[in-house]
């Protein structure tokens, strides 16, 4: 099984190992406020049952309740392992492992550096060990594969003593959609992964760029924390750190406060005043918007710079390929991205680039650059480290 919980939500999949096979997915949403919302795929179909789900204890509880009751599994014990995707391992978990209490507590300990999600990541865990005492669950780590970055990448130029003693350094997130990517579009190249250079842009409400050299990541546009980088759907991402301390002292508000701004309340939203989602950008910038043309313009630029930079850094692209929700599905982002790097040679093909969640070649015969289209596939992931780590 893997799992992605939330604050108040949990992500599923259950799959046949090493078969692939997906035999049922679904997400838990408003956990621990009234009117949660479990959902359930069978068949094809989508079960949806409304009811007040207390915490994430109770969620797994019911979500093992539906698996036996609609014949999904006939028993917990076909169930042989769990999967988790937590946001960071620190300095310490550079790969997935076998979650112990040992590396609970070093979990525990990286609390600070991703305060939005590790805590929900730990409920997740605690849950399922309590429900399945006798099951082995791992640890999947969002940058873990970013692990082989070197130091000229990770390292920012701050007093030596911050990375030492308290582990300010880039650690990059996303990375096992990046490692997917790696691996799946190298398939479809017919190249090994050690043989491949590829910039991967992860495009959805959360977005970063990675730079892949010989199957392996050597930079990623996320840092410390999910908020460096891109602009994304509510994420400003890079921005000059003396705004922080201007701006509270204009607003009369804290350090904490201002991040959250940053976090919660910019990128999209901040910049078109109107939504975070891209979909309602495109509308409204078709209406001739202009703070949501605006708000598409700003980072279709930033990606541009992080692809052309990254194309360098890595000897040259065998291709770029687009991920994720807006990725996979928003031609006129591709499209608007692939335009801004013309003086590299990349040529994008209208008719091929038509296309929304499927595997596709969407440059032109004479692009320098190959340009892809990869849905990403996190819990497939997910499930072979898990899978990996019980053979072993």
């Amino acid at each position: 099984m893997a799992v992605n919980a939330g604050s108040s939500s949990l992500k599923f999949q259950l799959l046949e190992m090493p078969e692939e096979k997906l035999i049922t997915s679904g997400l838990v949403e408003r956990i621990g406020l009234k009117a949660s919302v479990f959902t359930i795929k069978v068949n094809g179909e989508k079960i949806v049952e409304v009811k007040d789900i207390e915490n994430h204890s109770v969620a797994v509880k019911m979500l093992f309740e539906k698996l036996i009751n609609l014949n999904i599994i006939q028993s917990l014990d076909e169930i042989i392992g769990v999967g988790h995707r937590v946001l960071t391992g620190g300095r310490s978990l550079t790969d997935s492992c076998v979650i112990g209490d040992k590396e609970m507590a070093i979990i525990e300990n990286l609390v600070d550096l991703g305060p939005l999600h590790l805590p929900a990541n730990l409920t997740g865990i605690k849950a399922f060990k309590e429900a399945l005492p006798n099951v082995i669950n791992v640890g999947v780590f969002d940058t873990a594969f970013h692990q082989t970055m070197p130091e000229e990448a990770f390292l920012y130029a701050i007093p030596y003593d911050w990375y030492e003693t308290y582990n300010v350094r880039k650690y990059g997130f996303h990375g096992t959609s990046h490692k997917y990517v790696t691996l799946r579009t190298a398939q479809i190249m017919g190249k090994k992964p050690e043989n491949i250079n590829l910039v991967i842009c992860h495009l959805g409400n959360g977005a970063s760029i990675c730079a892949v050299k010989n199957g392996k990541s050597v930079d990623t546009s996320m840092g410390f924390t999910p908020l460096e980088g891109i602009p994304m759907g509510t994420r400003s991402g890079n921005i000059d750190p003396a705004v922080v301390e201007y701006m509270m002292g204009k607003k009369n508000k804290s350090c904490k406060e201002i991040i959250n701004i940053l976090n919660k309340q910019s990128g999209y939203l901040g910049l078109s005043g109107l939504s975070s989602d891209s979909r309602d950008l495109l509308v409204a910038a078709k209406n001739g918007h202009k703070r949501a043309i605006l708000a598409i313009e700003v980072q279709a630029k930033r990606i541009a710079d992080y692809v052309a930079s990254y194309h360098c850094y890595i000897g040259g692209a065998d291709a770029i390929v687009f991920t994720a929700g807006i990725g996979e599905n928003e031609a006129t982002t591709r499209e608007n991205i692939i335009s801004r790097l013309a003086p590299l040679g990349v040529k994008i093909d209208p008719k091929l680039n038509a296309c929304r969640g499927i595997e596709r070649l969407v440059s032109t015969d004479d692009s320098t650059i190959k340009v892809y289209v990869v849905p990403t596939n996190e819990e497939v992931m997910i499930a072979r480290d898990t899978l990996r780590l019980i053979q072993q």
